[in-house]
C-alpha cells in the first residue's frame, strides 16, 4: 500500500444496511451492552476515559478499550457508532477522548498501560500512532477505524463509502427541484473525500442517463478540489457549516452532502430553519443519531462502523482475532443508504426504484466506481 494511504487512512470518514437499501439499516448481530459495572477509569492527557461492564457471554472478561479522534465520543458521527460497537460486544469496554491530534500517542499508551487486549483507535488520522504502537508491541491486538491494518497485530476496518456516496449522489440529483446540489468535507484525506467523489459521480451518472444537468458545488473529483473546512476544529465547528449551507442555498443548491462529522450539524440547523434545503447525512442514520433534525435529513450515506466494530472485539474475544481487513462495501452491508424516514413519501417511486437497480449494478461490476481514495 502507498505511503499516503498509510498516513491518512483509505476509507472512509461515519446505520447498517443489507442489499435491501431502501427498507432500512439492519443491525448486526449484538449481545447486549449491559452497564453492570465500571465507573471511571483514568483520564490520559486528552480527555476523560469513562468504562462500561460487559452484557456477559465469552466476551464479559475481555477488555477492549478505544481512542475517539477528536470530534468526540458524541460527534453524532463515526466515533459515537464506533463506541456503540464497542458496547455491543459485550466485552469489558471503555473509551479515552482525544482532544487534539496531539493526543493520539499518549491516550494510546494510556490504554496499552491499562493492560487493554484490544485498542481500538478510531479515525484515519490516527494511523500513525497506532503503526508505531502496533510495532513497538507485537503482542498487542489493535483495530483502527477508517485505515489499513498491518497485516499481523493491527485490522483495518475500511468502508467503501464512494459505493454509498453514488446512490447518494444520484439521489440528490433526483430529489432536487433546482438543479443544484452541494457538498463539503472536514478535510481533504481519503475518508472523507471517498464520500465526496462518489457523491459527485452519483450526479454525473444520473445526468448522464437522465439527459440532465445537475450541479455540483462544493467537489469536483478529477481536480480534488472544493470546500474543506480545514483546521483543528474541521469536525466540530457548527458555525462554519452554517456558513457553508447558507452559501450553497444562496447559489441554488437544495441538497446538502456535509462530510465533516459534527460540523455538518450546523448545516442541518441552517436547512430546519430556513426551509430551503434538504441534507444527506453521512456514517450513521442521522435519524438516530440527530434525531431533532429528522425533518431535514433525505437519508443517510451510512458506513457499517458499529457493526465492524462489535464483530472485531467479538472475535477478539473468542480467540479469533483477524490480521486481515475488513473492507464494508454494498454487497455486505458495509456502506449504503439508509431509510427515507420522513421523506419516505416525498421521494417518487420511480426514483426509489432506480436506486435499488444501481445498487445491483454496482454490485455485479457493471457499474464502475473511479475514486482513487477507495480502499483495496
Amino acid at each position: 500500500m502507498s505511503a499516503l494511504r498509510r498516513t491518512y487512512g483509505v476509507a472512509v470518514t461515519a446505520g447498517v444496511a443489507a442489499l435491501a437499501l431502501l427498507l432500512g439499516a439492519c443491525g448486526s448481530k449484538s449481545n447486549g451492552s449491559g452497564n453492570t459495572g465500571g465507573g471511571t477509569s483514568p483520564a490520559a492527557s486528552g480527555g476523560s476515559a469513562t468504562t462500561s461492564g460487559g452484557a456477559g457471554g465469552g466476551a464479559a472478561n475481555f477488555k477492549a478499550c478505544m481512542v475517539t479522534d477528536t470530534g468526540g465520543i458524541d460527534d453524532k458521527s463515526f466515533n459515537a457508532s464506533a463506541w456503540a460497537g464497542m458496547q455491543a460486544s459485550g466485552a469489558q469496554v471503555s473509551y479515552v477522548q482525544s482532544k487534539t491530534e496531539a493526543d493520539y500517542t499518549t491516550n494510546i499508551n494510556n490504554l496499552l498501560q491499562q493492560k487493554c487486549q484490544l485498542i481500538v483507535t478510531v479515525g484515519g488520522l490516527m494511523g500513525t500512532a497506532t503503526d508505531n504502537a502496533a510495532k513497538a508491541n507485537p503482542n498487542q491486538h489493535f483495530a483502527e477505524v477508517d485505515n489499513p491494518g498491518n497485516g499481523t497485530n493491527w485490522q483495518g476496518l475500511q468502508y467503501n463509502s464512494a459505493q454509498g456516496g453514488f446512490l447518494g449522489g444520484y439521489l440528490a440529483a433526483g430529489y432536487s427541484k433546482t438543479g443544484k446540489v452541494a457538498t463539503y468535507g472536514g478535510l481533504s484525506i481519503p475518508p472523507v473525500t471517498i464520500y465526496m467523489d462518489g457523491f459527485w459521480e452519483g450526479v454525473q451518472y444520473y445526468n448522464q442517463v437522465k439527459h440532465k444537468n445537475v450541479q455540483v458545488l462544493g467537489w469536483d473529483e478529477k481536480t480534488q478540489k472544493g470546500s474543506i473546512v480545514g483546521g483543528a476544529n474541521a469536525f466540530t465547528d457548527q458555525t462554519k457549516g452554517q456558513q457553508l449551507a447558507t452559501n450553497f442555498v444562496q447559489q441554488g443548491a437544495d441538497v446538502i452532502f456535509p462530510v465533516a462529522g459534527g460540523t455538518g450539524i450546523g448545516s442541518a440547523a441552517y436547512a430546519q430553519s430556513s426551509k430551503k434545503a434538504v441534507v444527506i447525512w453521512v456514517d450513521t442514520d442521522g435519524c438516530e443519531s440527530a434525531a431533532q433534525y429528522c425533518p431535514v435529513f433525505l437519508s443517510t450515506v451510512f458506513k457499517d462502523v458499529k457493526g465492524s466494530v462489535q464483530k472485531s472485539v467479538e472475535d477478539d474475544a473468542s480467540g479469533q482475532f483477524s490480521s486481515k481487513d475488513y473492507i464494508g462495501t454494498l454487497s455486505n452491508g458495509g456502506t449504503g443508504l439508509s431509510p427515507f424516514h420522513q421523506f419516505s413519501s416525498k421521494v417518487p417511486q420511480q426514483l426509489q426504484d432506480e436506486l435499488k437497480d444501481i445498487q445491483q449494478k454496482i454490485v455485479s461490476g457493471q457499474i464502475k466506481i473511479t475514486s482513487k481514495a477507495q480502499p483495496q
